[in-house]
């Protein structure tokens, strides 16, 4: 059972928390119908990425046992055959589909269509420069609409190109891990796209998509739909934390040894936790300000 709650990777659900971007910033969060029905969805994406993970982990047992971490994920290191991948993973999309089928129509066409693009990521567009990188940032994106769809809010222009931005520089973020954990093109056999990218671009990359993640975040708190529906302009002091964030993690990633995986810093580095937990405290005592109030 441990190998197989291992298969199924919790630790990536963090990426999930996505969905609850439209709950926070629709003015949601303190209703209780709103958040049982965010909770259901992220249930639902959670067991759908999984899902999603074990095809990807069957697809590349044999590039996965080559590579210096991934070689003792289950499939790749024997624990469970891939027949019994296959198997728990469609057990796990048919728990999915059933739990979809709760939720609104909206809601399950961007699951689909998550579910196909990363399907096919896993057998295919993984193989294709960039394609790969907007596959991962399209994921992020379809988890935002998702959660939106899923409570009926409509999502700002601003917030869902701060997400696009956001998604990009994790992703791009990824693929510098995986080249600093494998330097030597010889060894590059497990993931044969990586010959395509260097260092020096990919630096590239992450300096313009963290200029864009800043600046779309900075006007989507300045934009006249925001600032009328929260009634304040406030928002616009948490762009220092986003800014720290960012500064935050480039410094880890360029000056300490980390995994491919950015959730593994997100969710091991002490600093950038107060962090967003700083970003968060702050975003909601600014737009829930009047309702917390008049609580008291």
């Amino acid at each position: 059972m441990k190998s197989y709650i291992r298969l199924a990777r919790p630790n990536q659900w963090i990426k999930n928390m996505f969905l609850f971007a439209s709950l926070i910033f629709s003015r949601h969060l303190f209703e209780g119908d709103f958040v049982l029905t965010e909770l259901h969805a992220f249930l639902v994406f959670c067991l759908l990425s999984s899902a999603i993970y074990v095809l990807n982990d069957v697809a590349d047992r044999e590039a996965d046992s080559l590579h210096p971490i991934k070689r003792t994920r289950p499939i790749a290191a024997g624990t469970i055959s891939p027949a019994a991948g296959v198997v728990f993973a469609l057990l796990l999309l048919v728990v999915t589909a059933v739990l979809a089928g709760m939720l609104s129509r909206s809601f399950q066409y961007a699951a689909a269509i998550y579910a196909v693009l990363n399907i096919g990521y896993s057998f295919w567009l993984k193989r294709v420069m960039l394609v790969d990188v907007f596959i991962i940032a399209a994921g992020f994106m379809l988890r935002v609409l998702a959660g939106a769809f899923a409570i009926d809010v409509e999502v700002s222009h601003w917030l869902v190109l701060c997400t696009l931005f956001v998604s990009l520089f994790l992703a791009i973020s990824k693929r510098r891990g995986e080249l600093m954990l494998v330097r030597d093109a010889n060894n590059y056999s497990e993931r044969p796209v990586l010959r395509e990218y260097d260092i020096a671009f990919i630096d590239q990359i992450i300096t313009v998509t963290a200029a864009g993640m800043a600046i779309s975040y900075a006007l989507y708190t300045v934009a006249d739909r925001t600032v009328a529906m929260f009634k304040t302009e406030n928002l616009i002091f948490t762009t220092v934390f986003v800014l720290f964030g960012i500064f935050r993690y480039l410094f880890v990633l360029k000056q300490k040894k980390i995994e491919d995986n950015p959730a593994v810093l997100l969710l091991s580095d002490p600093v950038m936790i107060v962090n967003v937990g700083a970003w968060f405290v702050s975003c909601v005592l600014i737009i829930y300000f009047n309702d917390i109030m008049s609580w008291f």
